[in-house]
């Protein structure tokens, strides 16, 4: 047992689905997984260990921010033994051909997160996805016909920026879209040997304004999530 994690030495699969949304982890669970048993309920992150077509897999969530998602993947990995992270998270897209429920695949996350300009005195670090897990994110997208765009994420620190048009200036350097952990996870599996990959559903547009609800972003963004899981 972890210091955030209330499982036990293997309750955990060597490949974990990781929303942000403890509950969209639940839903995660109880909709694709076989015998899904619980192995956390602390501080309400819920997380769950079953199979999938016969594999075991796990999935938890892990709050807002590079912060915390930093927290629970290190735990993950260094406790638990999680070789493969895999976020699936809502993002707001930057990008007018970025539409609402679009699956896009985080190869690069820029940030606007201090956390890796401490990390390495002031130097730029660019956090970026395993190779193989894209690779197969790329091949099982296309046996279920399931259309994807790829490139740079921002992780950003905040949620209601003071700027509204400060978006443009992102979007001008081709950053798709707008989410708050990728790059905090991609730097934490990078520093001890894991494999992390970010795949992310369009949620809301700043570009037209359009946006989902918090019940569709809980439990309908099924199309990420049928990527993910051929990944364990």
């Amino acid at each position: 047992m972890s210091v955030h994690i209330g499982a036990e030495k293997g309750d955990i699969a060597e490949t974990i689905l990781l929303p942000g949304d403890p509950l969209r982890a639940k839903w995660i669970a109880e909709t694709f997984f076989e015998n899904p048993k619980c192995f956390n309920e602390i501080r309400g992150m819920y997380g769950y260990t079953g199979t999938y077509q016969g594999k075991r897999v796990s999935t938890m969530g892990t709050g807002m921010g590079v912060p915390s998602i930093s927290i629970y993947a290190n735990e993950l990995i260094s406790e638990y033994g999680v070789k493969n992270l895999i976020r699936v998270g809502s993002a707001g897209s930057y990008q007018k051909h970025v539409e609402i429920r679009d699956v896009v695949l985080a190869m690069a996350a820029s940030s606007t997160s201090g956390v890796n300009e401490l990390r390495f005195g002031g130097a730029d670090y660019a956090p970026t996805a395993d190779f193989g897990l894209f690779q197969k994110a790329v091949e099982a997208a296309k046996a279920k016909n399931i259309p994807i765009k790829a490139g740079n994420v921002l992780s950003s620190d905040e949620f209601y920026a003071d700027e509204f048009e400060s978006y443009k200036k992102w979007s001008k350097f081709g950053v798709l879209c707008v989410e708050m952990e990728a790059a905090g996870l991609y730097t934490v599996a990078a520093k001890h040997n894991a494999n992390a990959l970010a795949i992310l559903t369009i949620s809301d547009s700043l570009v037209t304004g359009e946006r989902t609800t918090s019940k569709e972003r809980e439990t309908t963004f099924k199309a990420m999530i049928k990527i993910a899981l051929e990944l364990a």
